[in-house]
């Protein structure tokens, strides 16, 4: 299952876990063709739940990325906007497991975990399994800079802002 077909022997297996959203998918999937066709060596394991790949399953892809579906433990895409903040509580509490149970079926152990920032219980499933485990910040730099420097901005009172006036 595991093994990229017509490619050297795998030195280093990584999973990739996206946040399961567009804008988190895409910039993921960058990341591991960027990996995949510098290091033939390299297998990559991008893991999804069964709707996104339905989205997502049919595009090309290099020989040493596979895809591993999660069950669809969390509500589906089309209507997550209607609750969002119900729909990032169901990734938080349901998609660890589903993703623990395929690391223990893998045929090749995963070497490194890649996991979406959003996805904060990822380093909790690294350090159980000593798995080094990195982070993928998929906004941009002026996104992350306004989190890390958020208390800046509450204590300068310019958070909350007064929108009284501006429409």
């Amino acid at each position: 299952m595991d093994r990229p077909k017509n490619s050297p022997t795998v030195s280093c297996h990584v999973m990739a876990v996206p946040f399961p959203g567009r804008g988190h998918i895409n910039p993921m999937m960058c990341l591991c063709e960027f990996l995949a066709l510098r290091r033939q060596d390299l297998l990559v394991t991008f893991v999804v739940t069964e709707e996104w790949f339905g989205f997502i399953g049919s595009d090309p892809k290099p020989d040493n990325i596979r895809f591993a579906k999660i069950p669809n433990v969390i509500p589906s895409e089309s209507g997550r906007g209607a609750d969002q903040p119900a729909f990032y509580e169901a990734v938080l509490r349901n998609m660890r497991a589903p993703l623990e149970d395929l690391l223990d079926r893998l045929d090749t152990p995963a070497n490194a975990i890649v996991a979406d920032t959003y996805l904060v219980w990822s380093a909790d499933v690294g350090t159980w399994r000593n798995i080094p485990v990195a982070s993928l910040w998929t906004s941009s730099a002026t996104v992350y800079s306004v989190f890390r420097h958020f208390d800046l901005l509450v204590r300068n009172r310019h958070f909350p802002v007064d929108l009284k006036g501006w429409y």
